[in-house]
């Protein structure tokens, strides 16, 4: 059902935006555990997807790295101005914005996505969703979906928030927007974050796309008998109340589903498998070290791509903030005998 409708939902931004001088929507790609087969409690899902944003004709999307007061690995996306007099030569209704006069252009065209979406040059994330929150607005009338399906949308200031239901049902999508790096699967994006202010041109890094596809790759090579996924269910079901995130745990998971032969993933060996999970969280803790799964990680599935300097980078430590604040580490070692006694 989201999938069938964010397909009709992109399809309507791209018709309605395409000759537009706003970003161009394309199609969504869902990320998370809902998409990767793990939801915990399947009653309070929230069905995330990615989509990717183009820029507009006539206009560039430069990512430029800003590393200030933020714990990720962040950017900031510079709208650059092309010229398109050719395409001016060749009949097409668009005049060039390097190379006229502004007033003809204020006359004769639509503000340019520098002037709507932008602040300075920088593609601003709080007036892009705002932007899209009406657009999905008016867009829902026009689906199917509208006519069985309520919409209600949800306040956020940095993703497009939204509950559907239908009789007794009903679901949370979660929509964030990305820009692409080069070719690769790797985006930033303007998903939420833990850190409360946060400028509204900041882009966060997101390896939601190359993780959904990393359990893809795994769903072919696996047997059909394969528990991996119920192993994540299970622990992040027991995560309530302990300090661990499911990110955290899933990233553990990931590690070992590229080391373990995924014959060794079955029913049979469910407790032989728990047994590593909590021996590769604990000597991670101990060590104040968990490297994340893709930057650094030489042994990623080359099928997906990734950015020329990921594989080789120096891999990121999510435990950084354990070696960094003592207390922090106590604390967590605690959290860890609690899950383990669960």
């Amino acid at each position: 059902v989201i999938t069938d409708l964010m397909d009709k939902l992109t399809h309507v931004f791209g018709q309605g935006l395409s000759n537009s001088f706003y970003p161009v929507p394309q199609q969504a790609i869902g990320v998370g555990s809902a998409f990767e087969g793990w939801s915990p409690h399947a009653e309070d899902v929230v069905y995330h997807v990615l989509v990717p944003l183009h820029p507009p004709p006539g206009r560039a999307f430069h990512l430029e790295p800003n590393t200030a007061g933020m714990p990720q690995r962040n950017f900031c996306v510079r709208v650059e101005l092309l010229c398109t007099c050719t395409r001016e030569q060749l009949g097409e209704n668009m005049l060039c914005f390097l190379h006229h006069p502004e007033e003809e252009l204020r006359r004769k065209q639509d503000p340019s996505l520098l002037h709507n979406l932008c602040t300075g040059s920088y593609l601003d994330v709080e007036k892009t969703v705002h932007w899209f929150y009406r657009f999905v607005r008016v867009a829902w009338l026009l689906l199917p979906q509208s006519c069985h399906w309520h919409l209600m949308l949800q306040p956020s200031s940095r993703c497009c928030k939204f509950q559907l239901s239908k009789d007794k049902e009903s679901c949370m999508v979660e929509m964030i927007f990305g820009v692409q790096q080069g070719d690769s699967d790797i985006f930033v994006g303007s998903q939420p974050t833990d850190v409360h202010v946060i400028p509204s041109t900041t882009w966060l890094e997101t390896y939601a796309v190359a993780e959904a596809k990393f359990f893809r790759h795994i769903s072919r090579q696996a047997p059909q008998d394969s528990w991996y996924c119920k192993f994540l269910q299970l622990l992040t079901c027991i995560l309530m109340g302990v300090g661990f995130s499911s990110y955290t745990l899933k990233t553990v998971v990931m590690h070992l589903l590229n080391t373990i032969p995924l014959t060794q993933w079955r029913r049979r060996d469910f407790l032989q498998r728990l047994v590593d999970i909590l021996k590769y969280l604990r000597c991670s803790l101990e060590t104040k070290r968990l490297n994340h799964f893709i930057i650094g990680n030489e042994r990623f599935p080359m099928e997906i791509s990734l950015p020329s300097d990921f594989r080789a980078a120096e891999p990121l430590n999510l435990f950084q903030h354990l070696a960094s604040n003592p207390d922090a580490h106590t604390k967590a070692m605690h959290e860890y005998i609690c899950l383990q006694t669960r």
